[in-house]
């Protein structure tokens, strides 16, 4: 049994989250911030695989079982270690990522994508996920003003399939409504960041 909180941040690509994810974790003690695909040596290579911009040929199942690979050494080596000394435990994507991304948007089913993650996780899932949402076309032009930020595989494709995974998220939120809590991302850092620390507050004060 964990004794630490498993919280996850999802949201679609240019929502702001891994910043708000970055100024939460400095409000707590006791705390691991890392993410998906990534946090570990093994992951981050994976994900260098995945999002790399020249990996055009890559089939989407592929895709699916490199993500849920990657997840579960993460888990193995890094999440749950964590969570047995007592962490609070913060990561930035997780499953519902895949089933976004790769079970909606990319057309493989969500059930199917949800298959291969059980495998992976063992029905380990989060206390609660936030998910940040907003309009992909703001997202987007986000991106496109971030200098700064990585451009990865992923942010290339065309505004179609942005919005399937927009899409995609909102049938998670009605399949997982106790668990998936939604923020509205189109307001300042401030203003979300506000709304996102004080949730999380609620919640831990109520375990």
């Amino acid at each position: 049994m964990t004794s630490g909180t498993f919280i996850t941040f999802e949201g679609p690509d240019g929502a702001g989250k891994t910043t708000i994810i970055r100024m939460v974790a400095e409000q707590f003690t006791n705390v691991l911030l890392t993410r998906e695909p990534g946090g570990i040596d093994i992951a981050e290579q994976i994900r260098n695989v995945i999002l790399a911009k020249e990996n055009t040929a890559m089939d989407p199942r592929t895709e699916a079982l490199l993500y849920a690979a990657a997840r579960r050494q993460h888990l193995i080596e890094k999440v749950k270690p964590a969570l047995a000394e007592g962490k609070l435990v913060l990561c930035d994507r997780f499953v519902d990522s895949s089933l976004a991304y790769q079970g909606y948007a990319r057309g493989l089913g969500i059930d199917e994508v949800w298959a291969i993650n059980q495998f992976a996780i063992e029905k380990m899932m989060p206390e609660f996920t936030i998910y940040f949402d907003i309009e992909p076309e703001l997202g987007l032009q986000r991106i496109n003003k971030n200098k700064g930020r990585e451009i990865n595989r992923l942010d290339l494709e065309d505004l179609e399939f942005h919005q399937k995974v927009r899409q995609g998220y909102q049938l998670l939120m009605d399949r997982f409504p106790t668990r998936i809590i939604r923020i509205d991302a189109s307001g300042s850092v401030n203003e979300v960041y506000k709304q996102t620390i004080e949730l999380i507050e609620n919640k831990l004060a109520k375990k």
